[in-house]
């Protein structure tokens, strides 16, 4: 490690005092040294700690890393700084083994199996693991965003959101799926994609036990047993229980038909219908029935199908299935 550590010690104690003090503690001490910061006031019993404390008001950085000529006010923070060109992690959990370069990140990670929260909000009360996370947190009470984008200006409250958001403009998708390769900007979206491959459903509701793969999903299909309809349309005042539906209500107050076939020219206000029209071309229908193995080309009329197995009774004015087929 010493072969990547260089000194430049440079009248360090200039700005530093020394003086002896009398303590009141025993006789033994009564001629000991008290090395004095001018800056500050604060005192110490040894001159190396004072000249330690003193690079934090005088900046001076007498150690630089010959690897990227990073410099640094302490050895102990160069020497920490290091691992990431060793790859040393000397630190290691006593549960799952996992190695850390620095004591604070073992720290924080373990608080993952004690799950230990030891930063609480004074305004709302939630707790974090991390003071950076209760950081981060508190703006949303204070409103502060002190990260803005360059590009359109959009402001962030948070400087990773800013960097997923910034993807936006570069189109940049660094996750990759390691199963069918399909790309995404978030980790995090990468996560709940890879689900499709495991089909796993790690949240349940508690109304009808449903799994969801996510827990987006689980709180929009929530909705259908609360009857929540948080979102609302300016114009006609409508409400929705999803987002997604709001935007596909929109375009019909301005008549906009913004996707076009490419076979025939239809225009449509929403792109799946668009996607639904573009099967009477290709014929494709990717929705089967389970029972006698009966393909069609959209969900609703698989549904209306299905009917026919089970004897249900179509809802009212919902007509034959055939008389549907013929869109």
């Amino acid at each position: 490690m010493e072969m990547y550590i260089k000194t430049n010690e440079a009248h360090l104690m200039s700005d530093l005092a020394v003086e002896t003090v009398y303590t009141d503690k025993n006789v033994k001490d009564k001629n000991k040294k008290s090395f004095t910061c001018y800056t500050c006031g604060q005192k110490f019993y040894r001159k190396q700690l004072l000249k330690k404390h003193s690079c934090i008001h005088t900046k001076v950085k007498q150690y630089l890393c010959v690897v990227c000529n990073r410099e640094f006010s302490l050895k102990s923070h160069l020497i920490r700084h290091l691992r990431i060109h060793t790859n040393e992690k000397p630190y290691s959990c006593d549960i799952c083994h996992k190695k850390f370069s620095q004591k604070s990140q073992l720290n924080i990670h373990f608080r993952t199996h004690t799950h230990e929260k030891p930063f609480s909000c004074d305004v709302c009360g939630k707790e974090f693991s991390r003071k950076g996370y209760l950081k981060e947190h508190y703006r949303i009470h204070t409103n502060e965003k002190p990260y803005s984008c360059d590009v359109c200006h959009k402001d962030f409250s948070n400087k990773s959101h800013l960097n997923v958001h910034f993807r936006t403009h570069t189109n940049e998708k660094p996750f990759s799926c390691d199963v069918c390769g399909k790309e995404f900007s978030q980790k995090g979206d990468l996560k709940l994609h890879y689900r499709i491959h495991t089909n796993e459903k790690p949240y349940s509701c508690d109304v009808c036990h449903k799994d969801f793969s996510g827990k987006r999903h689980l709180n929009l299909h929530f909705r259908t047993h609360t009857n929540e309809t948080p979102y609302s349309c300016d114009v006609c005042h409508k409400e929705f229980s999803w987002k997604s539906n709001l935007n596909k209500h929109l375009p019909t107050h301005s008549n906009e038909k913004p996707f076009s076939c490419e076979v025939c020219g239809k225009e449509y206000s929403r792109k799946d219908n668009l996607r639904v029209h573009l099967r009477t071309h290709t014929n494709e229908r990717p929705f089967s029935c389970e029972v006698c193995g009966k393909n069609y080309s959209r969900k609703n009329y698989l549904n209306a199908h299905l009917r026919t197995h089970t004897n249900e009774k179509p809802p009212e004015g919902y007509g034959s299935l055939d008389s549907h087929l013929h869109t």
